[in-house]
């Protein structure tokens, strides 16, 4: 059992909840014991794509730290609360209400390069504490902003998404300017909006709300917040945890099982030799090897042996794999 099994995680699980549901899955099954990790924290109010690894691909978690994500999310304006979702504290409100028109108007601001400052209740540490642990005490939490990237960002209308503007995205359009079509209307005020982001990693969906909903003279918090992609893997391959405990009890899990290369797609694969990979596998840099600088997934009969960087020096491996 070496690879992936995508979870659609529901939501009032956390993610190391989820890591146990799959453990517990696996011991129902009879299947041998084998290390399990996410690749990626998904909150209890978050539903979606939780990816799990299994035996060897637990190498590949830190990838997919690094991934970017995608997300559907709910603003509902009028009220900040201190978590910037609904499980909070209101803590600021707003008799303003947005239309249509004005929330396309400001997600350009928002689409490519921006500063976000993360919410008080994060993971993130401020003086070795977890700020969620000082904001829970009471205590002031001042974070600093950092750099992170919104690829798409668009409004989510009758099932279809509306491009709401770029700046420097390939393949994304300029507002919609049309207010026929599905609600929300262009006039109309709205109580809440939902929206579609392709984010780099470190980027907090919370904060963007709250950032939003201020560049439209109001405030808001989060309602609703489910990941629909991260990194490789998307919805089209999650199963749910009924579904989970189902295939192990009928010892059908494999099924369900991404390989550990699925996690790799974007790593050309460099075919070696059985003495190539014996050297691998023991740590050793190989010379004289032709390919392109950069990271590589070394093979050996189309069996992954390490993920491996040719620089200067030779092949060295990054991660190598028992398999």
């Amino acid at each position: 059992m070496n690879g992936w099994l995508i979870l659609d995680k529901p939501v009032g699980l956390g993610s190391t909840q989820a890591v146990g549901a799959v453990k517990r899955a696996l011991r129902e099954g009879g299947y041998p014991k084998v290390k399990v990790g996410h690749g990626g924290t998904l909150d209890p109010l978050a539903s979606g794509v939780l990816p799990v690894a299994l035996g060897e691909a637990t190498k590949l978690s830190g990838r997919m730290l690094d991934s970017d994500k995608a997300y559907d999310f709910t603003i509902a304006f009028g009220t900040e609360t201190d978590t910037l979702d609904a499980e909070g504290t209101v803590v600021a409100t707003s008799d303003n209400r947005p239309t249509r028109t004005g929330i396309e108007a400001v997600l350009p601001r928002f689409t490519g390069p921006i500063e976000q400052v993360p919410p008080a209740y994060s993971a993130l540490k401020v003086g070795g504490e977890r700020a969620y642990d000082l904001a829970r005490a009471g205590k002031a939490v001042e974070l600093a902003s950092r750099h992170v990237t919104v690829r798409q960002l668009a409004i989510l209308a009758g099932g279809a998404r509306e491009e709401g503007g770029h700046r420097g995205g390939a393949g994304l359009q300029a507002p919609s300017t049309s207010c026929a079509g599905p609600p929300p209307r262009c006039g109309e005020e709205l109580a809440a909006v939902t929206l579609a982001a392709h984010v780099s990693k470190g980027t907090y969906i919370r904060s963007l709300a709250r950032d939003i909903a201020h560049a439209l003279d109001t405030v808001g918090h989060v309602t609703m917040l489910r990941r629909t992609r991260a990194g490789p893997f998307g919805l089209d391959s999650a199963i749910s945890l009924d579904k989970l405990s189902e295939a192990a009890k009928a010892r059908s899990l494999e099924d369900y099982l991404l390989p550990l290369t699925a996690g790799l797609d974007d790593i050309p694969a460099l075919p070696v030799t059985p003495d190539q990979a014996g050297a691998l596998r023991q740590g050793r840099i190989l010379t004289g090897i032709a390919a392109q600088p950069g990271l590589h997934l070394a093979t050996d009969n189309d069996v992954p042996v390490a993920l491996v960087e040719l620089s200067g020096d030779g092949l060295r491996v990054v991660r190598g794999f028992n398999l």
